[in-house]
């Protein structure tokens, strides 16, 4: 069974897309290609402990097992050795990244308070877009009550060769909520 997004990118978002800047070729629709979820966790630095527990708070938010990112330099004012566990971060494709973004759109973002919308502003030159979230706690499936380290992340989408103003487009279309300018 294909993800409720997906059908709606197939069935309404493309023929808008189309229509609104004159693309004959449906191949030639600006897509998503993937969503990477990142966290950077300073904080494991001193307590390996705090590393585990993001990652098992990635796995349970994205339904992915993440990668652990280890430092490629030693800086010392950071007390950063080479090889030391840093962050950890999921790559979603296909139906588990239309699901993400359907969890993100419709259960998650309302869910934060006094939220206004998000940045129109976090596009690349590239045309990707990238959304920042304080906390991991909210998320439905992570019990606030047991949260020791509030973590934050970096979530990214990554579009086919387009334009920002289609990335914009498709996003809205979407259902991304963007704040008023």
């Amino acid at each position: 069974m294909k993800p409720r997004l997906f059908e709606k990118y197939q069935k309404e978002v493309v023929p808008q897309m189309q229509q609104k800047f004159g693309i004959k070729n449906i191949y030639a629709v600006p897509r998503l290609e993937k969503i990477v979820v990142n966290m950077g966790v300073g904080e494991a630095i001193n307590d390996h402990k705090i590393i585990d527990k993001a990652a098992e708070d990635l796995a349970t938010i994205t339904g992915q097992k993440p990668m652990i990112r280890k430092a490629t330099k030693a800086i010392s004012n950071f007390k950063l050795r080479l090889g030391i566990p840093i962050g950890c971060k999921v790559t979603l494709r296909r139906t588990k990244m239309y699901e993400f973004l359907d969890k993100l759109l419709n259960v998650t973002l309302p869910r934060i308070r006094d939220f206004n919308g998000v940045s129109r502003r976090s596009f690349d030159r590239e045309g990707n877009y990238t959304l920042g979230l304080k906390e991991q706690a909210v998320f439905p499936e992570i019990e606030a009550g047991r949260i020791q380290h509030t973590q934050g992340m970096d979530i990214t989408f990554v579009f086919n060769k387009s334009s920002k103003e289609e990335t914009f487009e498709l996003l809205r279309l979407l259902g991304m909520p963007f704040a008023p300018h």
